[in-house]
């Protein structure tokens, strides 16, 4: 499963020091809603490149030109970490004909993961995994080698495994299956963040399966959603895995979680669990 995980937001400054940002969706086709915005402005002091998040939780960015860098202070390219929902000005550039693309990822790359044990993220008491950790289909990237694939039926709750927060939550896709590769990235997903600043994502929901908004505090075990088969998915699951941000790379982690029958062992060698 192929999330959301970063985005490059695009700007030409312009002659009048404002430029209209855009998010050019590389490298999935996909629709989803922007991670951040670049904002160029010109106070009398020279173009000002700004990040706004609009997430309910941090991202981290960085900031760097197309083609001849400008010079601007700082130097390019620029790093920095903007709060949830805040706006933090990433460089002053000194050239008004430069092109500039903001990298977006989701998370603190400070965050510091803690050893938890994870609630059944579904309200089913049946257990089958269709890929564990380090499957051959799609768990052998950074972002998804801890992640596992919970076969349900579509329309099966899905709850929080752990307290958070929702950061971020796609719901307006439709469309699901494995054959065509133009549904890598349009999965309807959940991003829980955590107290530790890792973040669970919770994907491939039903259409509309989103039954939580964007800012809400959620406690484990609670209804956030439906699952479903949106997406890039060999068949309707519920892929789950966390993540924390390494310095602009999304990396899954290992974790534990209490099933239906009790404490569940995952073990990459076994590609699922013991």
């Amino acid at each position: 499963m192929r999330s959301r995980a970063a985005a490059v937001v695009l700007a030409w400054i312009a002659a009048t020091g404002v430029a209209q940002a855009d998010d050019a969706h590389p490298p999935f086709r996909e629709d989803a809603a922007p991670l951040a915005r670049l904002d160029i402005v010109d106070r009398g002091l020279g173009p000002e490149a700004w990040a706004e998040n609009l997430l309910s939780g941090p991202v981290e960015v960085v900031l760097r030109a197309r083609g001849p860098t400008p010079a601007a202070r700082p130097a390019l390219p620029a790093r920095a970490t903007v709060p949830a929902r805040g706006r933090v000005l990433v460089a002053r550039v000194e050239r008004n004909d430069a092109q500039l693309l903001l990298e977006v990822v989701p998370g603190h790359p400070g965050a510091k993961p803690r050893d938890i044990e994870y609630a059944w993220p579904l309200g089913t008491r049946s257990l089958r995994i269709t890929q564990g950790w380090g499957g051959g289909s799609s768990h052998r990237d950074d972002e998804n080698r801890h992640a596992i694939d919970f076969a349900v039926p579509e329309g099966t709750a899905v709850l929080a495994a752990r307290d958070g927060v929702v950061m971020q939550a796609e719901a307006r896709f439709t469309g699901g299956g494995p054959r065509s590769t133009d549904d890598i990235g349009r999965a309807n997903f959940i991003r829980l963040l955590h107290d530790d600043g890792t973040m669970a994502l919770y994907a491939h929901l039903a259409p509309g399966g989103v039954q939580v908004r964007q800012g809400q505090r959620v406690r484990r075990g609670e209804r956030i959603g439906t699952s479903g088969n949106t997406g890039y998915s060999g068949g309707p699951h519920l892929h789950f895995v966390v993540q924390a941000n390494r310095g602009l790379r999304l990396v899954s982690i290992p974790f534990r979680m209490f099933g239906p029958g009790g404490i569940l062992r995952f073990s990459e060698a076994a590609g699922g669990v013991e």
